[in-house]
């Protein structure tokens, strides 16, 4: 910490972190840094610049909030909801892929989740006991933590490399020296990405898609952020371009839809789990050793999700498929609503970049990134987890990548949900004098 003056009361960051106990602020979870940092706010009375948290910053989407009042009011409360999803949900979730991705699936394969968090643990639990050979995923990173926590806490094996040493045709090689050693059941990565926000390009979707046909090796796809690549505009129902997915060029895949990001509505959690039709009815008799089926579909639905959760609240559902029917039927545009991030994030990314700071990840390929809901950034001398702690006393917040799966250990990640721009003045502010203070 640099004994200049700061923004933030040193004192007071220098206790809070020591009264928080983590062995190294810099490498603490999401939850733990919005703790302390909520707590330095607390005494000081200064409010921080938070880009920790990968949370909405806008209002829920209304037409969601009114279908879900009017379901309650109908007295959806008091009913168990059938685990396999409404039928309104299955029908305009259904819609939805075929209209913004392009792809065919059956409504039995739409499957309502809390979360799309949630969806990708029960598909963990069930391909982790869909074979007898031991179970192994394979990170794309860098990525979201708590993927990586939930095959932790089923106790199953994972691999990772930071994919952005390998774009375009080298992603080809990479891949294939992990997937044929024939231990890889599942691939699962996020596009776009959280915490870099790159895209995978077509060409890279193709590979993907290549290998797991080839390998046999299931694609998770986590569209958390659905649309959100505002280079291109893909909220034209049934017209090109569509959401780019890997689904074009295999069957082997599930993916995960979130309402959060697109939709605003991340506290009701409810997500999708997209499964293809192939792997939905794929029969594997050793599913039968946990489950009362050995169609992966059933057990996945019967077996893992009534497991964990038996369903997903009742009237979220009626919301999301008010918000997909509104989508599917071009009364609403939902992109309209989340171009604010990239107003912001095209802001935010030229303040630290005029204040000596670099974007660690800054292009797919030969293109730029595009400006959206995240990006990360480094300072020249600073290791990322040494670059959060110091960023305290500036009253700025982020997360380190070393917690992502990066291998640019020097960055950290930004999210631009909470940070309006009647503070962009004062961010302004805090990057000059975090520089004054960091001559380069």
């Amino acid at each position: 910490m640099d004994i200049k003056k700061t923004p933030i009361n040193q004192e007071v960051v220098s206790r809070k972190i020591k009264e928080s106990k983590l062995p190294n602020i810099g490498k603490a979870s999401i939850r733990e840094l919005l703790k302390v940092v909520n707590q330095i706010e607390e005494e000081t009375g200064k409010k921080f610049i938070r880009m920790e948290m990968g949370v909405p910053g806008l209002e829920a989407v209304k037409i969601g909030v009114d279908a879900e009042i009017e379901a309650l009011k109908k007295g959806v409360a008091s009913k168990y909801v059938n685990i396999e999803g409404i039928p309104e949900f299955k029908y305009e979730t259904q819609r939805f892929i075929k209209l913004f991705l392009n792809i065919d699936v059956d409504k039995s394969s739409c499957i309502p989740s809390v979360g799309s968090t949630s969806g990708s643990f029960a598909a963990f639990m069930t391909l982790g006991n869909m074979s007898e050979k031991p179970y192994k995923h394979l990170f794309l990173d860098p990525g979201f933590p708590v993927h990586k926590q939930q095959l932790r806490a089923l106790n199953l094996n994972f691999d990772s490399f930071d994919v952005y040493d390998y774009r375009g045709d080298k992603l080809r090689d990479k891949l294939e020296s992990h997937l044929s050693k024939g231990e890889i059941t599942s691939i699962l990565y996020s596009n776009p990405n959280n915490p870099s926000w790159i895209c995978f390009t077509e060409k890279e979707l193709k590979i993907i898609g290549e290998l797991a046909n080839k390998y046999n090796v299931i694609v998770m796809e986590d569209l958390a952020y659905f649309g959100m690549d505002f280079r291109k505009d893909y909220s034209i129902p049934g017209e090109p371009p569509y959401q780019p997915t890997v689904a074009n060029y295999t069957d082997n895949y599930i993916l995960l839809i979130s309402s959060s990001k697109a939709f605003s509505y991340a506290g009701q959690r409810l997500g999708a789990l997209i499964v293809s039709d192939k792997i939905f009815n794929t029969v594997s008799p050793v599913l039968k050793k946990s489950y009362n089926s050995d169609i992966f579909g059933q057990a996945l639905i019967y077996g893992s999700l009534y497991a964990i959760n038996a369903g997903t609240a009742h009237s979220p559902q009626y919301a999301i498929s008010a918000i997909f029917k509104a989508v599917n039927d071009k009364k609403y545009n939902y992109r309209e609503s989340v171009l604010e991030y990239a107003e912001r994030a095209k802001i935010m990314k030229k303040l630290f970049t005029n204040n000596g700071f670099n974007i660690v990840y800054d292009k797919d390929e030969d293109e730029l990134i595009a400006d959206g809901f995240y990006f990360t950034f480094s300072y020249p001398g600073f290791l990322g987890e040494e670059l959060v702690e110091e960023l305290l006393y500036y009253g700025i917040s982020g997360i380190s990548l070393a917690i992502t799966g990066s291998s640019r250990k020097e960055g950290l990640r930004a999210c631009v949900s909470l940070v309006h721009k009647n503070q962009f003045p004062d961010l302004k502010y805090r990057l000059e004098k975090f520089m004054e203070n960091h001559p380069l």
